[in-house]
């Protein structure tokens, strides 16, 4: 099967295009040569099957950051069949010198030149043709955001694939030096294909800019139009949430329980209260997922998110970090494992582990479902929302806290360089697509992580069968009594002390744990939950969850990242202890006011 190799700067647009080539169907692999999984999709090209490689965004093929290491490597011992490389033709200048070295490779190429609406707006026009006759490979105007010019290029990219790439790994090997004549070459050829205006138009970017990056008003502009994102979530996801909760014991009720009628008590038991209940409560988060991915897409996307990475450097210079690490924590909230492989474009190895000390404390999508149910089963709607805001500060406060006491154990003085990109309004495929790739990895969980805990938490709260289901001769039940001197005192319940354990496999676990324990789900379980919880305990509960140990997905991440056993046991001591800390000055003090 041929490979094409997807190559660009970051900013370019390239994760946009991988999604329109792919449709959606990229997995993520190994490669030999590095140790690190990259995201791949088959499609069919003509009548034969190619698959595409979305390799990290680099700058430089000389450079000295694990992205580019990553790049040069994969080019050494994967020699692509294609290399599409992908330019912003906004930046067309700067980012030619790339396409230049990537040319020197004697790789087969074919160059897309990417947000050509927005080079449009800036009016900025390229002669690709003669561009093309220069540079003597292919060259083709496009936007990914909308689709204009893709169908020529991906034929451009058939005809291409017809013929053998001429460069060699050896080659490869011998020619990573920057030439001599690269500066001259790319101002030829930029003199001659590209004409850029005098003086840019104003953008909206630029007034837009004058507001969110206002020196006093930045900052709180920005978390309030975090807080409205929370409100949004809320508002539109909890009544879906209930709707699918009451469509699942709808369907247990009118067709599951009289199917297994005749089933052996115990087979009944752990197919419904066990795989069932516990399924149905953690799928009922679906429509929670969809939306929070929804809405920090378009945040993420529209390039807001740089912004605060650029109002937070001058804080997060305090810390040890830089703003780079402040992006690394935004993106935690979707997932933790895709934050810490994003360390790898800081250069210094101290704020690389300092920054992956603190990223495991950002609420992470799964997280994120177990905060959910519990806001809303133990708290008024109207304070739900502030609930769960506060736990995303307790997560910044984490984080901040942790680089405070470290920062002199990691020191580093690596400078900051951030760029811009202007601000853009994702479209609503590009929003789909990303709600329905998180939609499929949650999916994915449920059949994996999921199922396999909550079969074993239904073991633990049922043997020795003799006994009552989840009380103290149980096994779950003898487990939580023996933990229970060590988490009395932060006011979590034995019951929940089970869940915390098996959420240290996957945080998607706690909720269906629960279901599993007590029998119930959806609204039942939540019901049952506000009886035996006061608002105190639940949160204790939550503060603990987000700030303990991370899954395990996570923590394998943490230890191939860092390549230091020592620093991962480390890392997860530190949480274990300050989860504890931070949930006994809570429980204890709110106790001490009389709450």
């Amino acid at each position: 099967m041929k490979r094409i190799a997807l190559l660009g700067m970051p900013n370019t647009g390239k994760s946009t295009l991988f999604n329109r080539i792919t449709g959606g169907t990229a997995r993520v692999g190994n490669w030999p040569g590095i140790t690190v999984e990259l995201l791949t999709g088959k499609i069919l090209l003509g009548d034969k099957m190619v698959e595409v490689i979305d390799l990290p965004g680099f700058y430089d093929l000389h450079g000295f950051s694990e992205d580019e290491q990553i790049v040069r490597h994969f080019l050494r011992d994967n020699v692509p069949d294609l290399a599409l490389v992908v330019l912003n033709a906004t930046q067309i200048e700067r980012q030619m010198s790339l396409l230049l070295q990537l040319k020197a490779l004697n790789l087969n190429v074919v160059v897309l030149l990417n947000m050509a609406d927005e080079a449009k707006q800036f009016g900025i026009t390229i002669d690709t043709r003669k561009m093309s006759a220069l540079l003597e490979m292919p060259v083709f105007l496009l936007s990914g955001k909308y689709g204009t010019g893709y169908p020529e290029a991906m034929q451009a990219v058939s005809n291409a694939l017809r013929y053998p790439t001429p460069g060699m790994a050896e080659e490869l090997r011998h020619q990573l030096e920057q030439d001599e004549h690269l500066e001259a070459e790319m101002a030829r050829v930029l003199k001659q294909t590209v004409q850029v205006p005098a003086r840019l138009p104003e953008h909206l970017s630029d007034k837009l800019d004058r507001v969110l990056l206002h020196p006093v008003w930045g900052l709180p502009i920005f978390f309030l139009v975090m807080y409205v994102l929370f409100q949004g979530i809320f508002l539109l996801g909890q009544p879906l949430q209930g709707g699918i909760a009451t469509a699942f014991s709808w369907l247990r009720e009118t067709w599951l329980e009289p199917a297994l009628a005749g089933w052996h008590p115990a087979w009944q038991g752990l197919l419904l209260d066990g795989v069932y209940n516990g399924l149905a409560t953690v799928m009922a988060f679906v429509p929670i997922i969809v939306l929070f991915f929804l809405f920090m897409a378009s945040v993420e996307d529209s390039g807001y998110l740089s912004r605060a990475a650029f109002l937070m450097d001058a804080l997060m210079a305090r810390l040890g970090l830089d703003g780079r690490g402040f992006v690394m924590l935004l993106m935690g909230f979707g997932c933790n494992v895709p934050a810490l492989m994003g360390t790898r474009v800081m250069r210094s190895r101290a704020m690389r582990l300092l920054t992956m000390l603190v990223i495991p404390f950002s609420l992470c999508s799964a997280r994120l479902q177990v905060f959910v149910f519990m806001t809303a089963a133990l708290f008024r709607p109207e304070t739900a929302p502030l609930v769960l805001f506060s736990l995303y500060v307790f997560s910044f406060a984490a984080a901040i806290l942790t680089a405070v006491l470290f920062r002199k154990r990691f020191d580093s003085h690596e400078p900051f360089v951030l760029e811009l990109p202007p601000y853009r309004f994702p479209t609503l495929r590009q929003l789909v697509m990303r709600g329905w790739l998180e939609v499929r990895h949650f999916l994915q969980r449920a059949t994996q992580f999921i199922v396999a805990g909550v079969v074993l938490v239904w073991l633990l709260t049922h043997v020795p069968f003799s006994a009552q289901p989840a009380s103290a001769d149980t096994l779950a039940g003898m487990i939580g009594n023996a933990l229970h001197p060590l988490f009395e005192p932060i006011g979590i319940t034995p019951a929940l002390t089970i869940a915390l354990i098996f959420g240290f496999v996957a945080k998607e676990i706690v909720i269906g744990s629960l279901a599993v324990i007590y029998g119930l789900s959806g609204n039942e379980l939540g019901g049952l939950l506000a009886q035996q919880l006061d608002p105190v305990r639940a949160y204790s509960f939550m503060l603990f969850t987000l700030i303990y140990t991370p899954c395990l997905s996570a923590i394998a991440t943490l230890r191939s990242e860092s390549h230091s056993r020592g620093f991962t046991v480390f890392s997860l001591a530190w949480s274990l202890v300050l989860a504890w800390g931070v949930s006994f000055v809570f429980y204890q003090g709110a106790r001490a006011l009389g709450y």
